[in-house]
């Protein structure tokens, strides 16, 4: 029986796709379930399944083909067994050829879970030119991770050939052209809007993090052994923001037209570095979450951006980012508003500087913190009160803790 492998409804905010990969070549035999092929669309990367075991007979639609909801992307012949390969007759002749036969089966065994590499991994794979049959699995039941393959490029033995080629010529200048993913066309496009239609001011200030990193260290062992996660930085500066929103609610708000919104919630995005970009999936409700919940909820994003598994839903949204520049390095940055939030905060690195404290000179963990906003809606007052609100919960972690 002959089964169409379709394009999934796409939301109502994307109206079409790129077909990014394919997982499988003609003859190929799938399981149910098993991912086909990859749709990049706008902002995630969709998988779509195979419905039925079977074999995939042919492929419609190729690789960087624009694809809309419903088109058939190819055929599947279910319970169909794909072709045998062809067998050698001719019977091995020394030790060496036995050998040989045996070393594939050796090979194969690192193998395990290839055809289940995350998209992050398959663009490695793809871009170091790598098999990933020859690369020692440490995920799970043997899995392939995308820092195997990294850490395998990296090997000096891993391409001595390529090594040997790709030296450069003396006096070259080598350029190519790749035209951008459809995801990293999106973000261009987004941050052109910021900068063309909100009129962004950034104010800064500098945060006291000792009693932050004293309740962490006095709290940390016993937070993990009770849930599982650890206590982080992050949670801290969310609590804070949802706070600090509550009592200033035009940071909260956005503009449409004419108007100004106010959200009565405060659903916080978290900006995530993928090896395609930035994305921001959101926290919802942050005001009602715990520092453990947050904390669950930020590594389960991380986790699932690294692997190319976020969702639409996960991504739309929002009513404040929190961007932290910080884990790259970063000291000292103006991070860009994300439409149609009128608001974001920029963490940086904590570094320890001299302070003056009670008249005495002490070395704290200091960071600098930045607010950009669109001054149509939120005067420059409103940005420092609310950069002040947060700077005084986190230097007065116990209050927060208590809600005051």
């Amino acid at each position: 029986m002959s089964l169409e492998v379709k394009v999934p409804v796409l939301p109502e905010s994307v109206s079409d796709a790129t077909i990014a990969t394919w997982h499988k070549k003609p003859g190929d035999a799938v399981k149910r379930d098993e991912n086909l092929v990859d749709l990049e669309t706008d902002k995630v990367v969709l998988e779509v399944p195979a419905t039925a075991d079977g074999v995939l007979k042919e492929i419609l639609k190729q690789t960087g083909e624009t694809v809309t909801s419903g088109e058939v992307l190819g055929i599947v012949i279910e319970g169909a067994a794909a072709a045998a390969p062809a067998k050698d007759d001719k019977p091995a002749k020394s030790e060496a050829k036995a050998e040989a036969k045996s070393e594939p089966a050796k090979a194969a065994a690192p193998a395990k879970g290839v055809d289940e590499l995350s998209p992050a991994g398959r663009r490695v794979a793809t871009e170091e030119n790598i098999d990933p049959s020859k690369v020692t699995g440490t995920g799970r039941d043997g899995r392939v991770t995308k820092e195997d393959l990294v850490g395998y490029a990296k090997a000096p033995s891993a391409a001595p050939a390529a090594t040997a080629t790709a030296a450069p010529t003396p006096g070259a200048r080598p350029e190519e052209r790749v035209p951008m993913t459809r995801m990293r066309a999106k973000i261009a496009e987004r941050l052109m809007l910021s900068k063309n239609s909100i009129a962004m001011l950034t104010s800064f200030n500098e945060i006291n993090l000792a009693k932050v990193a004293s309740l962490r260290k006095e709290l940390g062992e016993q937070f993990e052994k009770t849930n599982g996660v650890k206590l982080g930085f992050m949670s801290f500066f969310v609590k804070a923001a949802a706070e600090a929103l509550k009592r200033h609610p035009i940071v909260n708000a956005s503009v449409d037209g004419n108007d100004v919104i106010y959200h009565g919630y405060q659903d916080i995005s978290i900006a995530v570095s993928t090896d395609k970009g930035l994305v921001t999936p959101v926290l919802r409700d942050a005001q009602a979450m715990s520092f453990a919940d947050i904390e669950k909820a930020i590594i389960g994003y991380a986790k699932k951006a690294r692997e190319g598994g976020l969702t639409l839903d996960d991504l739309q949204g929002g009513t404040f980012t929190i961007t932290n520049g910080g884990t790259f390095g970063s000291l000292f940055s103006t991070p860009i508003v994300n439409p149609p939030q009128s608001a974001i905060l920029g963490m940086h690195a904590i570094k320890e500087r001299a302070i003056v404290e009670n008249g005495q000179v002490v070395a704290a963990p200091m960071m600098y913190v930045a607010i950009s906003y669109d001054h149509r809606i939120i005067d420059g007052k409103d940005a420092v009160l609310f950069l002040v609100d947060i700077k005084n919960q986190l230097e007065n972690p116990n209050r927060m803790l208590v809600g005051i």
